[in-house]
């Protein structure tokens, strides 16, 4: 049985096991794989408008279509691959967006060139440490942060797409640079 904390914790999951599990075992948790940090700015950038419920969803397909988002598989897909793409039920078929996985990806390159890794970079806006929001409730979990703000000019600035701050946010949450899980959920 879950503790009260954990069930408003999981709201926005319940009832749906894949969603449930991400709760569970992914979102705020900490992540240095490169590979996971791209897929993860990625699948949030493609949630821009719409709920991550349906993202979720999709993610295999994602993962297949994206070569695992294996970052320079991504930034070396063709016009012709990502053409190919906007036909994929399985995807959300917007343009820009799925064009915007290889724009980010060969972004996050030069990243890699200037600071040698991804990783070093996003883990850079909190000099390596996990933020901890300490929220009592669901209501007083941040949408937006200061950090996030930064992060999203910066990455604007650096070429890459879809990092609104609000984006940024949930990119922060959902690597584990920040831990908005309230305080007494069992999966924090």
């Amino acid at each position: 049985m879950h503790s009260r904390a954990t069930k408003e914790c999981r709201k926005w999951s319940e009832g749906d096991q894949l969603l449930e599990d991400y709760h569970d075992h992914e979102w705020c948790k900490i992540s240095h794989d490169e590979r996971q940090l791209f897929e993860m700015l990625c699948l949030e950038g493609a949630s821009v408008g719409l709920s991550w419920r349906t993202i979720m969803h999709k993610r295999e397909a994602y993962k297949a279509a994206f070569h695992d988002f294996d970052i320079d598989s991504c930034a070396a897909m063709t016009d012709e691959e990502l053409e190919g793409l906007l036909t994929n039920p399985h995807l959300i078929r917007n343009r820009g967006k799925i064009f915007g996985v290889r724009t980010n990806a060969r972004a996050v390159q030069k990243i890699r060139e200037e600071l040698g890794s991804f990783d070093a970079y996003v883990w850079s806006f909190t000099e390596g440490k996990q933020i901890d929001s300490h929220c009592r409730s669901v209501e007083e979990m941040p949408t937006v942060s200061d950090i996030s703000k930064r992060m999203s000019k910066d990455m604007k600035k650096r070429g890459i797409c879809y990092v609104g701050p609000v984006i940024t946010h949930s990119f922060l949450q959902s690597v584990g640079i920040v831990n908005d899980h309230l305080e007494g959920c069992r999966y924090r």
